[in-house]
């Protein structure tokens, strides 16, 4: 039967719809992959739109995704026609994902865009006459309209204080902690081929899953002996759990525990030639059961007060990158009038 409730979470939906097996197994690791998060607790509505609408569309989830929402697709760019046609399902850059950030710099500079890398926001202050005021750890600027890609949380702490209504709501979209281990083999090769794999939280709570980089990019290995890149993802939801507080935890125990996680389920025992142990603190949203209810009043109270500030990035409306252009986009068309 259909849903009623306004939103359940993810795991409830589909024990209703397919199962417990494929709730507790393939939901779980799924859950787990994209949001490092507990899909008991995570929003349906929020996190997987589609399906919430598919099932009230047209009752059927199956039918309603095959059909979709009955709206004809927007104009296409050339790149994206082709990474269609070519079923593209992941793409980088030969120098590395960082260079989009540094041609992007490169572009900008010379147009009369101003730059303040490493300068952390302090406070946000709204000036008699509109504007806002930006302290930043390198001097202060004045801003017509501000445009935050910043963490929820984060933005919550530099609002001033006649927004702490809205600053109440920002604090209550949570995010979790992830330890990222990448690491690499010389003269190996893994015994299975694919993006990775995902674990599921009966299994090991821990471990999140491993990403073979080489298979997907062999080209960024750097050698031309035979050479395994693998990430393993730790935490998330299960961080604090698993290894205590994320901003203690020693490198050397995650590091053992990717070893580990390794040798144990992809078979390769010599120790990596190389690993670089990075701990990323509340660095993904989790869309809990109610989200939309709360962007929902973000949403109305920036429009009842008329701040001139743009909510972007991964704490509102998806946490992809795909997602984050596409909210970013579409906040540029507002202020620019083309929507």
């Amino acid at each position: 039967p259909a849903g009623t409730e306004p939103d359940e979470s993810v795991h409830a939906f589909v024990h209703r719809r397919f199962g417990r097996e494929v709730a507790d197994i393939a939901v779980d690791s799924l859950c787990r992959g994209v949001f490092a998060g507990d899909c008991r607790a995570l929003s349906l509505r929020s996190c997987f739109p589609a399906l919430y609408q598919a099932e009230r569309r047209r009752r059927s989830v199956l039918l309603g995704l095959a059909l979709g929402p009955g709206k004809e697709r927007g104009a296409e760019s050339g790149l994206s026609r082709r990474a269609r046609a070519e079923r593209w399902s992941q793409w980088s850059l030969r120098g590395g994902m960082e260079t989009l950030a540094e041609a992007l710099g490169a572009f900008l500079r010379p147009r009369g865009v101003e730059l303040h890398c490493h300068a952390p926001l302090r406070r946000l202050c709204r000036c008699p006459d509109g504007r806002w005021q930006l302290t930043l750890a390198d001097g202060t600027l004045m801003a017509d309209h501000v445009v935050s890609a910043l963490p929820a949380a984060a933005l919550a702490e530099v609002l001033p204080a006649e927004a702490e209504p809205l600053a109440q709501e920002l604090r209550h979209i949570p995010a979790v902690s992830v330890a990222v281990v990448n690491l690499q083999y010389e003269g190996v090769t893994l015994p299975v081929t694919g993006f990775g794999h995902l674990v599921p939280s009966s299994e090991d709570a821990s471990l999140l899953g491993i990403v073979y980089d080489s298979v997907a990019f062999p080209q960024h290995d750097g050698t031309r002996a035979a050479s395994v890149r693998l990430t393993v993802m730790l935490g998330g939801a299960w961080f604090r759990q698993s290894f205590g507080d994320p901003a203690a935890v020693a490198p050397a125990l995650l590091l053992q525990r990717a070893q580990a996680a390794v040798r144990e389920q992809l078979g390769l025992e010599p120790a990596p030639t190389r690993s670089i142990v990075r701990v990323h603190q509340a660095c993904i949203p989790q869309y809990t059961l109610g989200h939309w209810q709360r962007t929902e009043r973000i949403g109305q109270f920036l429009a009842r007060h008329r701040l001139p500030l743009s909510l972007v990035g991964a704490s509102y409306a998806g946490v992809s990158v795909n997602d984050c252009i596409s909210s970013a986009r579409a906040a540029v068309g507002q202020l620019l009038g083309d929507t």
